[in-house]
């Protein structure tokens, strides 16, 4: 069963000179799983990602797989305590980054709640940049669509 909702999603990235945050407020999809839920929604041009759908596939706070597929593709692997080796996609091209999490919080249930994960990524051990996304959602009218 999925649910339509409402995402705020802020993210803030910064490579230790600079820090960039982007906002978005979109429409979005909750759809609960065994372990817990997935969040989706469509990229937009503010995000730089236009044309391109992001899935959050949330497992308590012990581990996030950010997948974006579309115009780019990246598969990112966020989990505490562990150094993942994901594809991580641009409009630049593609390329192998490492991400370490640093934490998640999480409070999501049916009826909305906050998402928040920071991370770092690498590229060859070389540092990138300090990543946080913070995520609240909320129902939209407590819809019921059939999957």
């Amino acid at each position: 069963m999925k649910k339509d909702v409402t995402i705020s999603l802020i993210s803030t990235q910064s490579d230790g000179n600079e820090t960039e945050q982007t906002e978005l407020i979109t429409q979005g999809k909750y759809m609960k799983t065994a372990d817990g839920y997935v969040l989706s929604y469509d990229e937009t041009e503010a995000t730089g990602f236009e044309g391109a759908v992001t899935s959050l596939e949330v497992t308590g706070s012990k581990k996030i797989v950010m997948t974006r597929t579309g115009a780019v593709s990246s598969n990112l692997v966020i989990e505490p305590g562990k150094k993942h080796h994901c594809h991580y996609g641009t409009p630049y091209g593609a390329f192998m980054v490492g991400v370490n999490a640093k934490e998640i919080k999480n409070t999501v249930t049916e009826q909305g709640g906050h998402l928040e994960f920071r991370y770092v990524v690498d590229v060859n051990s070389s540092y990138i940049g300090d990543f946080a996304i913070s995520i609240d959602v909320k129902s939209s009218e407590c819809r019921e669509l059939q999957p």
